[in-house]
């Protein structure tokens, strides 16, 4: 019998290569896929309402999560706060969320090349013509959405409010 954890660290993967083949079938029986990326160091209610709205876009939502060099290269030297396979057990908890696939690099271009989703989503704060991965996105026939930002909601705000308390 499997356990909650088991159930959970079955929708992560290390890389593009281990989730291909998942992805593959999701494609052959016609589900829509979406995809995302982030550190998601601190999740908080902007980010859970943000990958609602995102999973709302088609039938699979595929989350690119920042490993943790990544994150210190992006973020500063302090982050992350909570280690990736924490931050990626958290992220495969909520039920909308398929599939978390670590990346290394600053960005998911490559993983975007590999796993190739019908719909890419980030941020409204993005344009989405510079939205990493629109080339190959809508060279693929598939959409780039921006999502709409909850106001007041942000890690570094949290850290930030942590701070000024001790």
């Amino acid at each position: 019998m499997k356990t909650p954890l088991t159930k959970l660290q079955a929708k992560i993967f290390d890389s593009s290569e281990s989730a291909k083949s998942i992805v593959k079938g999701w494609k052959s029986n016609d589900k829509k896929i979406v995809f995302t990326n982030g550190c998601f160091d601190i999740l908080h209610q902007g980010h859970v309402v943000y990958l609602a709205k995102a999973a709302s876009l088609g039938d699979k939502l595929i989350v690119g999560l920042n490993t943790d060099a990544s994150v210190k290269r992006l973020k500063g030297e302090n982050r992350p706060l909570n280690g990736e396979r924490e931050r990626a057990i958290i992220l495969a908890a909520l039920g909308f969320v398929d599939l978390v696939v670590f990346f290394e690099d600053d960005t998911p271009y490559e993983l975007i090349k590999e796993l190739k989703p019908n719909i890419l989503t980030k941020g409204a704060d993005y344009n989405p013509k510079n939205i990493v991965g629109y080339d190959i996105v809508m060279e693929n026939g598939g959409s780039v959405e921006t999502i709409a930002l909850e106001e007041g909601f942000s890690t570094t705000n949290i850290i930030e409010k942590i701070r000024k308390t001790l």
